[in-house]
């Protein structure tokens, strides 16, 4: 026996039973279709619309694009002052470097997983393979750690002195091996040594670019690249890829916080965006179980509209 008309349940037009035609519905059919036909769509615009294959940026291209930029880089990992050197979690334990939200060190929460040492990892660890570098990896390594900045941040001084931070340029000083380290790094790393060296450190079968890409990283040349091609943070770039926009939209809705100046300057930015990001996903799983967000259909009944032919049939009588 139905329900009263006068009931909620007999109003809804969603919970009558289905009184129109059926036909047979064959759904392998349907599947092996669809599949044949998006297969030859995609192939067919992926030779008509496919991204560019760029050549990937490795550390010998990098030493050969901008060696001064190089230089300069590898400077500053072996005075302990780049990006790397000083990020924090997961890479390093240094001080007051983690984004934090209040009291909440989120940064902190997985530790030093992916141990970094910008000095002996980018720099001496990859020159101590090479024999002509072998004199002044040991003056170095005897030296203390006081002394060590002392020369790294001289000649870091100087190079950003000399015309174009030119190494060839630059006005005597108290530099220690530093000179010599960074330009026999950067022979290493013209030659194609340094990109394997690297990735060496972690097995000779790794193929873990992490510290590669974090050396890239300190550098200006990886950057400038990156802007010239949109893909800086401030141009969407975490959404976008080369030669194609929006790209991966998907990632939109976290890009977008970033657009937001009072956001996206902020000094714990990323723990904000993601702590946003969180908290939507977590309204939009629980959406079902929220008095007033569960009924907003009823309130803006937009399916209506979308699907208005079998309302306007099927509408109560």
């Amino acid at each position: 026996m139905s329900a009263p008309m006068g009931s909620r349940r007999g109003s809804d037009l969603a919970s009558r039973p289905w009184a129109g035609r059926t036909r047979r519905y064959d759904l392998f059919k349907e599947l092996a279709v669809g599949t044949a036909v998006v297969g030859a769509l995609v192939l067919v615009l992926s030779f008509a619309f496919g991204s560019p294959d760029d050549r990937a940026i490795t550390l010998q291209s990098w030493a050969q694009a901008a060696p001064a930029d190089f230089i300069a880089t590898s400077t500053a990992e072996l005075g302990g002052t780049s990006d790397s050197a000083t990020y924090g979690p997961p890479y390093n334990h240094t001080k007051d470097a983690t984004q934090t939200f209040g009291p909440i060190d989120l940064q902190s929460f997985s530790g030093v997983r992916l141990p970094v040492d910008a000095a002996r990892d980018f720099v001496i660890g990859p020159l101590s393979t090479t024999p002509s570098a072998r004199a002044a990896v040991a003056a170095w390594s005897s030296a203390d750690a006081a002394q060590r900045s002392s020369w790294a941040a001289a000649y870091a001084a100087a190079l950003a002195k000399a015309p174009s931070g030119d190494p060839a340029r630059v006005a005597a000083g108290s530099y220690g091996p530093v000179p010599a380290l960074t330009a026999s790094l950067l022979g290493m790393a013209k030659s194609g040594a340094l990109d394997g060296a690297i990735r060496n450190e972690r097995g000779s079968t790794s193929l873990d670019a992490t510290r590669t890409t974090l050396f890239l990283g300190d550098g200006a040349y990886f950057n400038d690249l990156a802007s010239r091609l949109h893909l800086s943070g401030d141009q969407w770039g975490v959404m976008n890829e080369t030669g194609n926009y929006p790209g991966q939209a998907w990632l939109w809705l976290f890009s977008l916080w970033y657009q937001v100046p009072l956001i996206g300057n902020a000094a714990n930015a990323d723990v904000l965006v993601i702590g946003i990001v969180g908290v939507l996903s977590l309204l939009l799983l629980l959406v079902p179980f929220i008095p007033g967000l569960r009924t907003l259909p009823r309130w803006i009944p937009l399916h209506r509209l979308v699907w208005r032919d079998y309302y306007s049939k099927r509408a109560p009588r």
